[in-house]
């Protein structure tokens, strides 16, 4: 099943709140019905965030529509890894062991300690890198200098995505490490809220009412209209490009086989 009645993209951030202002480098989130846009929500941290995505999937279920939900941050770690932390390459456990070990609130949050500590069990070389922090965390080294990674620096979906982000990195332009650690917690929840609602692509058949799938905006959607916040922008646009898209076109998308790492939509693996 690929036909969607709605799609809902949310551009993530592992920051702390962002304040009233809407500004870039935040959570933004948008929601398309009939090929019609709402206008981008602007979600100042993760716990409105939160408890917007909950409100949307409670009323896109009692409309009995089908949704179409994405993020934009990795679904998954390069292989190896998940098999090493948590005893399975299962991806979805790693989601629930993050959730059990990530402290989030709006204006502190534990993400590189726990990038610290998992480093530590290697020595403290590595995987992760990136310490934003001013203080020094245990094990999480502020650079790549001395850096040692036991695993793949990269999934292979971004070996095919140029321009792309590894997820090891905590801090600096492109940290998308951070945006991982305090996303997947929130997927996790919604997973159990909604039990047996939600279906996670690629790792389960898309045989539910909810579909949470991984996007990179800046795969299709570059330059924003001055006038527009580029994050705000590009939700809007990759959720049009969805809706409008031809219902084979985005089933031939969503046929792609990445049970361990996880995959972007529109990446081509062939």
């Amino acid at each position: 099943m690929s036909g969607f009645d709605s799609f809902a993209m949310v551009d993530w951030s592992g920051g702390n709140d962002t304040g009233p202002r809407p500004r870039r480098d935040a959570i933004w989130a948008c929601v398309v019905r009939d090929r019609q846009a709402d206008a981008p929500v602007y979600l100042r941290n993760r716990g409105l965030a939160e408890d917007w995505l909950a409100a949307l999937v409670e009323e896109e279920l009692a409309a009995g529509r089908r949704l179409c939900l994405g993020f934009d941050f990795p679904f998954g770690y390069p292989a190896g890894f998940g098999e090493w932390l948590v005893g399975s390459d299962d991806p979805l456990q790693l989601w629930d062991w993050f959730e059990a070990c990530i402290e989030d609130a709006p204006r502190a949050n534990n993400r590189f300690d726990v990038a610290g500590r998992i480093n530590l069990r290697f020595g403290g070389r590595g995987p992760f890198w990136g310490n934003g922090l001013k203080r020094d965390v245990d094990g999480l080294p502020r650079t790549k200098r001395g850096y040692a990674n036991p695993f793949p620096e990269r999934r292979r979906v971004e070996h095919l995505a140029r321009g792309s982000f590894t997820c090891w990195q905590m801090s600096g332009a492109g940290s998308v490490g951070g945006q991982v650690m305090m996303g997947l917690p929130v997927l996790s929840r919604l997973r159990r809220r909604f039990a047996g609602q939600v279906a996670v692509w690629p790792f389960e058949a898309l045989d539910r009412p909810v579909a949470l799938v991984e996007i990179w905006p800046s795969l299709t959607v570059d330059t924003a209209p001055e006038q527009m916040i580029k994050d705000a922008w590009q939700v809007q646009q990759v959720a049009l490009d969805l809706a409008r898209r031809p219902v084979a076109d985005l089933k031939r998308q969503l046929d792609v086989m990445a049970p361990t790492e996880g995959w972007i939509l529109g990446v081509d693996p062939r």
